[in-house]
């Protein structure tokens, strides 16, 4: 049992090494191969007492340990090592704060699909994307656009100043942008 452990987190290590590598050299079928890979192999590792921890810490991620023990009948430091198990394997991600955008005067947000000029430009974009701070999210996506991004922005004006900035991102041939007028649904994916 512990060597087949042992080497499942091997292998998860090299799997996310694996990963690493691949991202940097942009070969995408190889790298979501493996990633797909690194998540089977994760999920089989999760048993239903982490399920419950889960559960518990992303209803409240404030919740102290003590608490999440007590709820799920095994000690504090059980908890603590199968909550920093999941971190490590990459079944949480993180944990924070969630701010209302509105309340730091972001009143517009918008989706904006961007067609690519080249599929294997993504990367690149993703790059530019990354120094435009209120892009919040960025997906790569099948459909009529390369990619989905959300934004938040402070009004009509800093609207168009930050799609004039995304259509000069190099590799960007277009966008259309959709404004959302309020957000009905934001939840966690439940946990089975």
């Amino acid at each position: 049992m512990i060597k087949n452990v042992l080497f499942s987190y091997k292998l998860l290590a090299k799997l996310q090494k694996y990963l690493h590598i691949s991202k940097k050299k942009s070969n995408f079928a190889d790298y979501f191969t493996a990633k797909i890979t690194f998540y089977y192999i994760v999920m089989e590792k999760i048993d239903e007492l982490d399920r419950k921890i889960l559960r518990i810490i992303t209803q409240n991620a404030r919740i102290p340990f003590k608490d999440v023990a007590e709820q799920c009948g095994v000690s504090r430091a059980a908890v603590h090592q199968r909550v920093q198990k999941m971190f490590d394997t990459g079944v949480i991600v993180g944990s924070g704060y969630q701010v209302n955008p509105k309340m730091l005067g972001y009143n517009l947000c918008a989706l904006v699909g961007i067609l690519l000029e080249r599929g294997t430009m993504y990367q690149r974009v993703i790059e530019e994307l990354n120094t435009i701070p209120e892009v919040v999210d960025a997906y790569y996506t099948l459909g009529a656009y390369s990619m989905m991004i959300k934004l938040h922005a402070k009004d009509d004006k800093h609207l168009m100043s930050l799609l004039t900035k995304l259509q000069e991102v190099p590799g960007v041939a277009k966008t259309e942008t959709l404004t959302a007028l309020e957000q009905q649904i934001g939840r966690m994916l439940p946990i089975d």
